[in-house]
Protein backbone atom coordinates (compact mmCIF):
# COMPACT_ATOMS: atom_id res chain seq x y z
CA UNK A 1 0.00 0.00 0.00
CA UNK A 2 2.79 2.52 0.63
CA UNK A 3 4.48 1.59 -2.61
CA UNK A 4 1.10 2.53 -4.57
CA UNK A 5 0.28 5.41 -2.31
CA UNK A 6 4.00 7.21 -2.93
CA UNK A 7 3.42 6.43 -6.95
CA UNK A 8 0.13 8.05 -6.73
CA UNK A 9 2.31 11.23 -5.47
CA UNK A 10 4.62 10.92 -7.89
CA UNK A 11 2.48 10.61 -10.44
CA UNK A 12 0.50 13.73 -9.64
CA UNK A 13 3.66 15.79 -9.08
CA UNK A 14 4.95 14.73 -12.77
CA UNK A 15 1.49 16.21 -13.43
CA UNK A 16 1.88 19.45 -11.98
CA UNK A 17 5.84 19.57 -13.38
CA UNK A 18 3.72 19.28 -17.22
CA UNK A 19 0.77 22.09 -15.51
CA UNK A 20 3.40 24.18 -14.34
CA UNK A 21 5.08 24.44 -17.45
CA UNK A 22 1.89 25.30 -19.13
CA UNK A 23 1.38 28.17 -16.61
CA UNK A 24 4.04 29.80 -17.11
CA UNK A 25 2.81 31.50 -20.53
CA UNK A 26 -0.64 30.86 -19.39
CA UNK A 27 -2.05 31.35 -16.01
CA UNK A 28 -5.36 31.73 -15.08
CA UNK A 29 -7.37 31.25 -11.83
CA UNK A 30 -8.80 27.69 -12.84
CA UNK A 31 -4.94 26.88 -14.33
CA UNK A 32 -3.98 27.81 -10.21
CA UNK A 33 -6.66 26.02 -8.50
CA UNK A 34 -5.78 22.95 -10.22
CA UNK A 35 -2.12 23.58 -9.57
CA UNK A 36 -3.12 24.15 -6.24
CA UNK A 37 -5.34 20.59 -5.52
CA UNK A 38 -2.44 18.66 -7.07
CA UNK A 39 0.15 19.95 -4.80
CA UNK A 40 -2.86 19.09 -2.08
CA UNK A 41 -3.27 15.69 -3.59
CA UNK A 42 0.60 14.90 -3.38
CA UNK A 43 0.53 16.03 -0.08
CA UNK A 44 -1.93 14.25 1.32
CA UNK A 45 -0.12 10.68 -0.67
CA UNK A 46 2.62 10.76 1.03
CA UNK A 47 1.37 11.66 4.43
CA UNK A 48 -0.85 8.27 4.39
CA UNK A 49 2.21 6.61 2.65
CA UNK A 50 4.24 7.90 5.87
CA UNK A 51 1.33 6.76 8.20
CA UNK A 52 1.30 3.72 6.97
CA UNK A 53 5.04 3.06 7.51
CA UNK A 54 5.24 4.76 10.80
CA UNK A 55 2.20 2.25 11.54
CA UNK A 56 4.04 -1.07 9.82
CA UNK A 57 7.37 -0.19 11.93
CA UNK A 58 5.94 1.24 14.88
CA UNK A 59 8.53 4.13 14.92
CA UNK A 60 9.54 7.57 13.33
CA UNK A 61 10.79 6.55 9.64
CA UNK A 62 14.91 7.28 10.32
CA UNK A 63 16.15 3.65 9.62
CA UNK A 64 17.75 4.47 6.75
CA UNK A 65 18.30 7.71 4.12
CA UNK A 66 15.17 6.06 2.18
CA UNK A 67 12.74 6.78 5.16
CA UNK A 68 14.43 10.40 5.63
CA UNK A 69 14.07 11.39 2.21
CA UNK A 70 9.93 10.12 2.62
CA UNK A 71 9.98 12.77 5.54
CA UNK A 72 12.12 15.33 4.14
CA UNK A 73 9.94 15.59 0.91
CA UNK A 74 6.80 15.81 3.09
CA UNK A 75 8.40 18.54 4.73
CA UNK A 76 9.38 20.30 2.27
CA UNK A 77 5.45 19.89 0.65
CA UNK A 78 4.34 20.93 3.80
CA UNK A 79 6.07 24.66 4.08
CA UNK A 80 5.58 25.09 0.35
CA UNK A 81 1.87 25.22 0.54
CA UNK A 82 1.95 27.30 3.58
CA UNK A 83 4.74 29.26 2.02
CA UNK A 84 2.67 29.63 -1.39
CA UNK A 85 -0.38 31.35 0.67
CA UNK A 86 2.20 34.20 0.92
CA UNK A 87 3.64 34.12 -2.17
CA UNK A 88 2.12 32.88 -5.56
CA UNK A 89 4.51 32.00 -8.55
CA UNK A 90 4.53 29.27 -11.59
CA UNK A 91 7.96 29.81 -11.38
CA UNK A 92 7.89 28.94 -7.35
CA UNK A 93 5.37 26.23 -8.03
CA UNK A 94 7.52 24.50 -10.42
CA UNK A 95 10.90 24.69 -8.84
CA UNK A 96 9.35 23.21 -5.77
CA UNK A 97 7.45 20.68 -8.08
CA UNK A 98 10.77 19.46 -9.58
CA UNK A 99 13.47 19.38 -6.28
CA UNK A 100 10.74 17.28 -4.29
CA UNK A 101 10.37 15.02 -7.99
CA UNK A 102 14.16 14.91 -8.10
CA UNK A 103 14.02 13.84 -4.27
CA UNK A 104 11.31 11.26 -4.38
CA UNK A 105 13.70 9.75 -7.69
CA UNK A 106 16.08 9.73 -5.44
CA UNK A 107 14.91 7.80 -2.83
CA UNK A 108 13.33 4.95 -5.27
CA UNK A 109 17.06 3.64 -6.21
CA UNK A 110 17.99 3.13 -2.63
CA UNK A 111 16.77 0.30 -0.57
CA UNK A 112 13.56 0.65 0.41
CA UNK A 113 12.67 -2.59 3.29
CA UNK A 114 12.17 -1.77 6.64
CA UNK A 115 14.58 -2.87 9.23
CA UNK A 116 14.51 -2.35 13.20
CA UNK A 117 16.48 0.79 14.52
CA UNK A 118 20.76 0.64 14.83
CA UNK A 119 20.79 0.57 18.91
CA UNK A 120 22.47 3.82 18.75
CA UNK A 121 19.75 5.51 17.21
CA UNK A 122 17.24 3.46 19.81
CA UNK A 123 16.52 6.96 21.98
CA UNK A 124 14.13 9.55 23.02
CA UNK A 125 16.44 12.14 21.35
CA UNK A 126 16.06 10.45 17.78
CA UNK A 127 12.10 12.13 17.72
CA UNK A 128 13.56 15.68 18.69
CA UNK A 129 16.72 15.20 16.73
CA UNK A 130 14.82 13.79 13.64
CA UNK A 131 11.75 16.36 13.53
CA UNK A 132 13.71 19.42 14.54
CA UNK A 133 16.32 18.68 11.25
CA UNK A 134 13.33 18.06 8.65
CA UNK A 135 12.06 21.78 9.79
CA UNK A 136 15.57 22.75 9.15
CA UNK A 137 16.48 21.52 5.56
CA UNK A 138 12.80 21.99 4.82
CA UNK A 139 12.80 25.45 5.41
CA UNK A 140 16.29 25.84 3.57
CA UNK A 141 14.85 24.20 0.71
CA UNK A 142 11.92 26.15 0.31
CA UNK A 143 14.00 29.09 0.58
CA UNK A 144 15.95 27.76 -2.07
CA UNK A 145 12.92 27.93 -4.49
CA UNK A 146 12.25 30.96 -3.83
CA UNK A 147 15.89 32.37 -4.73
CA UNK A 148 15.61 30.78 -7.99
CA UNK A 149 12.20 33.01 -8.01
CA UNK A 150 14.43 35.66 -7.18
CA UNK A 151 17.04 35.67 -9.37
CA UNK A 152 14.74 34.22 -12.39
CA UNK A 153 12.64 37.44 -12.09
CA UNK A 154 14.44 39.97 -10.56
CA UNK A 155 14.71 42.08 -14.37
CA UNK A 156 11.13 42.06 -14.71
CA UNK A 157 9.58 42.11 -11.33
CA UNK A 158 8.00 45.46 -9.61
CA UNK A 159 10.76 46.09 -6.93
CA UNK A 160 8.43 45.77 -3.94
CA UNK A 161 7.15 42.57 -5.11
CA UNK A 162 10.81 41.57 -4.94
CA UNK A 163 11.25 42.55 -1.81
CA UNK A 164 8.73 40.99 -0.18
CA UNK A 165 10.23 37.77 -1.45
CA UNK A 166 13.62 38.81 -0.38
CA UNK A 167 12.04 39.02 3.09
CA UNK A 168 10.06 35.94 2.44
CA UNK A 169 13.39 34.10 1.82
CA UNK A 170 15.01 35.54 4.79
CA UNK A 171 11.92 34.57 7.45
CA UNK A 172 12.28 30.85 6.54
CA UNK A 173 16.34 30.98 6.48
CA UNK A 174 16.05 32.51 10.51
CA UNK A 175 13.52 29.49 11.29
CA UNK A 176 15.69 27.05 9.43
CA UNK A 177 18.54 28.41 11.22
CA UNK A 178 17.01 28.10 14.50
CA UNK A 179 16.39 24.28 14.04
CA UNK A 180 19.44 23.67 12.73
CA UNK A 181 20.83 25.22 15.93
CA UNK A 182 18.45 22.93 17.49
CA UNK A 183 19.54 19.60 15.67
CA UNK A 184 22.92 20.20 16.79
CA UNK A 185 22.20 20.89 20.55
CA UNK A 186 20.22 17.92 20.11
CA UNK A 187 22.58 15.36 18.25
CA UNK A 188 25.40 16.95 20.75
CA UNK A 189 23.47 15.74 23.75
CA UNK A 190 22.50 12.16 22.16
CA UNK A 191 25.84 11.76 21.11
CA UNK A 192 26.97 11.59 24.77
CA UNK A 193 24.54 9.65 25.81
CA UNK A 194 25.79 7.06 23.81
CA UNK A 195 29.17 7.45 22.37
CA UNK A 196 30.33 9.44 25.87
CA UNK A 197 31.23 12.38 23.33
CA UNK A 198 29.74 15.60 23.29
CA UNK A 199 31.41 16.38 19.49
CA UNK A 200 33.50 13.68 17.83
CA UNK A 201 34.28 15.70 14.39
CA UNK A 202 32.71 12.81 12.59
CA UNK A 203 31.86 13.61 8.73
CA UNK A 204 28.27 14.21 9.34
CA UNK A 205 28.62 16.30 12.59
CA UNK A 206 31.69 18.81 10.68
CA UNK A 207 29.48 19.59 7.70
CA UNK A 208 26.65 20.21 9.86
CA UNK A 209 28.69 22.53 11.20
CA UNK A 210 29.71 23.83 7.84
CA UNK A 211 25.75 24.30 7.16
CA UNK A 212 25.26 26.11 10.66
CA UNK A 213 28.34 28.46 9.43
CA UNK A 214 27.03 29.31 5.86
CA UNK A 215 23.85 30.48 6.48
CA UNK A 216 25.22 31.98 9.77
CA UNK A 217 27.39 34.10 7.41
CA UNK A 218 24.06 34.99 5.57
CA UNK A 219 22.14 36.34 8.49
CA UNK A 220 25.74 38.20 9.37
CA UNK A 221 26.28 39.48 5.94
CA UNK A 222 22.42 40.68 5.93
CA UNK A 223 22.88 42.01 9.05
CA UNK A 224 26.02 44.02 9.15
CA UNK A 225 26.29 44.41 5.09
CA UNK A 226 22.89 44.60 4.46
CA UNK A 227 23.36 42.17 1.55
CA UNK A 228 20.19 41.83 0.44
CA UNK A 229 18.13 40.85 -3.07
CA UNK A 230 20.99 39.10 -5.73
CA UNK A 231 24.00 38.74 -3.49
CA UNK A 232 21.29 37.43 -0.96
CA UNK A 233 19.56 34.57 -2.99
CA UNK A 234 23.05 33.73 -3.96
CA UNK A 235 24.12 32.43 -0.46
CA UNK A 236 20.57 30.89 -0.09
CA UNK A 237 21.59 28.75 -3.16
CA UNK A 238 25.01 28.32 -1.79
CA UNK A 239 23.44 27.35 1.63
CA UNK A 240 21.45 24.74 0.05
CA UNK A 241 23.97 23.10 -1.41
CA UNK A 242 25.46 22.60 1.35
CA UNK A 243 22.57 20.69 2.73
CA UNK A 244 22.23 18.32 0.19
CA UNK A 245 25.83 17.26 0.56
CA UNK A 246 25.71 16.88 4.42
CA UNK A 247 22.95 14.69 3.86
CA UNK A 248 23.15 12.77 1.58
CA UNK A 249 26.97 12.95 0.25
CA UNK A 250 28.51 12.61 3.55
CA UNK A 251 26.34 9.25 4.33
CA UNK A 252 26.94 7.88 0.58
CA UNK A 253 31.23 8.95 0.11
CA UNK A 254 32.50 9.83 3.77
CA UNK A 255 32.54 6.96 6.34
CA UNK A 256 31.73 7.83 9.65
CA UNK A 257 28.78 7.02 12.39
CA UNK A 258 26.11 8.35 10.39
CA UNK A 259 26.43 7.24 7.19
CA UNK A 260 23.80 4.69 6.20
CA UNK A 261 22.01 3.84 3.40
Amino acid sequence: MENHLLNIGFALLLTGIMVNLYSLWWSTERLQNIIKGIFWLALLSLTVAIIVRIAATGRLPSASMYEFILIFTWAILCLFVITRQKFNSPVFDLLSNILVVLLLLAASFLPSETRPLMPALQSAWLHIHVLTAIIAYGSFAVAFCLAGVYLFQENNTATAELRRLDQLIYRLVVLGFVFLSLVIITGAIWAEQVWGNWWTWDPKETWSLVTWLVYAAYLHARRTYNWKGRKSAVMVIVGFVVVLITLFGVSLILPGLHSYI
